[in-house]
């Protein structure tokens, strides 16, 4: 089975721009599918390109040459040169700088399971050369091509990485996102800690994964763990910096009883957490059912978000909470998740923020039911299902 993804769009676009392309994101996500797709349109429309995986060992021996073998090689008689796994080359910014400052006219597109040296090589000389896009688990609308009765429930069963939708039989699921989690650890996770601490990782991992949703400090990680606070932060970093881990900052405005050193942690797809909880159950008979829509949420709108955007979490110390802060042009809108609310009722944890903070631009709360708009002091409130989160950041106003 085969899904449109609708970044292609984009990527097949910047064939026309000179920055390099370079795709990021955790294993699995589907970025040699797209590298693959837009190798194919671009020779299909006569380029001469070229197409190499540096995890294949007979590419990876081509690429063992100097720098200027390196140049003359991907820029003879070629438009194009599609890279997968581009950190394993070495000074792969320098060379990618030589080939965009170069009259070659070369265009790059590059892809990576991101790792620590991935942030290397983009940090050292490609400002003003780069065009990075992240790459994310299928979206529900995605999903959906998949022709599945139940997306939504099968989506916070299994996840949305694309390998998964090829297998019917659920064992097969569940094996595939055991081997996804364990390539994780064996070969981005060994080469960044020290050995003797696999263990304590692979126990922040289940920690997180049972804690999602909540508001944490690392402090709280590093008694359960057995490591120092300095260590499980390190790890979190990694976590972070290999997509794997999304936290949460909260919204604050120098109001004292606000919390601000704590932070909401999620893990970057339903599968994933529910393989490191082993609990495959359907979601009528999970007790966590409420934060599996509420992480359903939060990485749909994590897709979404545009440059001037960015997303919190609000609580105060009397426990006065919003799931979702969605800073717009840093204005908030708020976002609440439900598993069931009634009509009319609007949240006390939205009333006191808008009480709080008039300039608020409106509220939405997502549940199973999709209910009649309210006002509260002329901010709108409108109640939507959660599945109406597809596209959802481009309506509001």
């Amino acid at each position: 089975m085969k899904i449109q993804r609708t970044i292609y769009q984009q990527l097949l676009d910047e064939h026309t721009r000179s920055e390099v392309s370079i795709l990021l994101g955790p294993r699995q996500v589907g970025k040699t599918f797209l590298l693959k797709e837009l190798y194919s349109e671009l020779q299909s429309r006569g380029f001469q390109t070229q197409y190499y995986n540096l995890e294949i060992p007979s590419d990876a021996i081509l690429f063992n040459k100097s720098d200027a073998e390196l140049f003359e090689m991907l820029t003879m008689e070629t438009d194009i040169v599609f890279i997968d796994e581009f950190h394993y080359l070495k000074n792969a910014s320098r060379l990618f700088k030589a080939i965009y400052d170069s009259d070659k006219k070369v265009k790059i597109y590059a892809s990576g399971s991101s790792s620590i040296e991935i942030h290397k090589h983009l940090k050292e000389s490609l400002a003003g050369r780069r065009l990075i896009t992240k790459i994310f688990p299928l979206s529900i609308e995605e999903y959906r091509q998949t022709n599945d009765a139940y997306p939504l429930e099968s989506y916070l069963c299994y996840g949305g990485l694309p390998g998964i939708i090829h297998f019917s039989d659920y064992e097969a699921k569940i094996r595939i996102l055991n081997e996804l989690l364990e390539t994780y650890i064996q070969k981005d996770i060994k080469s960044l800690i020290k050995e003797e601490n696999i263990r304590a990782f692979n126990s922040l991992l289940y920690l997180l994964a049972e804690n999602q949703g909540s508001i944490m400090a690392a402090t709280t990680f590093a008694s359960d763990v057995g490591l120092t606070s300095k260590s499980i932060t390190h790890h979190l970093n990694i976590l972070e910096n290999t997509y794997v881990l999304y936290p949460l900052n909260s919204y604050s405005k120098n109001i004292g009883n606000e919390l601000k050193k704590s932070r909401k942690y999620y893990i970057y797809d339903p599968g994933i957490r529910n393989v490191l909880l082993k609990d495959f159950s359907s979601i009528k008979k999970r007790q966590d059912s409420g934060i599996l829509f509420e992480t359903f949420i939060m990485l749909e709108l994590v897709k979404q978000l545009k440059p001037n955007m960015e997303l919190k979490f609000w609580r105060t110390k009397q426990g006065d909470e919003i799931d979702f802060v969605l800073l717009i042009n840093r204005r908030p809108y708020l976002i609440e998740v439900k598993t069931h609310i009634d009509e009319g009722d609007i949240p006390s944890g939205i009333k006191k923020f808008i009480t709080k903070y008039p300039e608020t631009i409106g509220a939405t709360v997502f549940s199973k039911d999709r209910l009649k708009d309210v006002l509260y002091k002329e901010k709108n409130i409108s109640f939507l299902k959660h599945e109406d989160i597809t596209n959802f950041v481009s309506f509001i106003k």
